[in-house]
């Protein structure tokens, strides 16, 4: 599922998170699971309205002196080392967690401390989700924070973030071709040992960024790649064997064809 606002401004930015579960629940007749999103995209109000409706929610709390005061103050034996597969330099976080009281929001809600991840102080992440183990929810604001290089509002998942001006501007189209974009550098990427989780940049400077020729015949377009030292990576992701039928090139078919080493 793909949705975009690109006529949002930032008067009416907070409010969007509950238009989008309206939108999430018309489409498959319940709200959605879990809405992981940026810290700046709305506000405690809207938190305690998605809670009094029963969504879960994850997200980034801003470090107060208070919490920060009273997290050094805790022993060594409040935190504990969860191991992360598959996140990137965030592998061996230390965890503490607690409930606590917001402004707006009836209920306590949970929140997951975080050191070890390079940074001075500890990151705070805050959720309703009152069950998910606390390294689970922290890997998955992890992938929110991948998906933040590729797009600012990126939705995927339940991946939201902000993307606002002042004004309205009429990116619609711009929007929407950039979050494709992004969803095929992830299909790209699935395919690719070791670049399953690399960033878009990565993707396109190793792989995509590369010159050749193509030689066209009435039934082929063969594009003969210049060598390359990451192409071991395409071939053995299958692309020296591809041949790929493109409807709009009058039947003809792509084909790569990669130099000898």
């Amino acid at each position: 599922m793909v949705y975009a606002n690109a006529d949002l401004t930032k008067a009416e930015q907070a409010a969007e998170i509950i238009a989008f579960a309206d939108y999430w629940n018309t489409a498959t007749g319940t709200d959605p699971g879990l809405l992981v999103f940026d810290s700046q995209l709305t506000t405690y109000k809207i938190l305690g309205q998605l809670t009094a409706r029963g969504i879960n929610w994850l997200t980034l709390r801003q470090r107060g002196k208070n919490q920060l005061a009273r997290l050094a103050a805790l022993p060594a034996s409040a935190w504990k080392t969860a191991t992360i597969a598959r996140s990137g330099r965030y592998r061996r976080p230390r965890l503490h967690e607690d409930m606590v009281k917001l402004t707006d929001v009836s209920a306590k809600v949970r929140q997951i401390a975080v050191k070890n991840i390079g940074r001075d102080e500890p990151t705070l992440l805050i959720t309703h989700d009152l069950v998910t183990p606390a390294r689970d929810l922290f890997a998955r604001y992890a992938e929110r924070m991948m998906v933040e290089n590729e797009l600012d509002a990126y939705i995927g998942g339940f991946h939201l973030d902000a993307l606002t001006s002042g004004v309205p501007l009429n990116v619609d189209l711009d929007t929407t071709l950039t979050v494709v974009a992004g969803n095929l550098y992830r299909l790209l990427a699935r395919n690719l040992n070791r670049y399953e989780t690399a960033t878009p940049d990565s993707i396109w400077r190793h792989l995509l960024d590369a010159t050749g020729t193509l030689h066209i015949t009435g039934h082929t377009v063969t594009c003969a790649l210049n060598l390359r030292s990451h192409h071991p990576v395409l071939i053995d992701g299958g692309f020296a064997d591809l041949t790929a039928p493109i409807p709009w090139w009058g039947g003809r078919t792509l084909r790569f064809r990669f130099p000898p080493r």
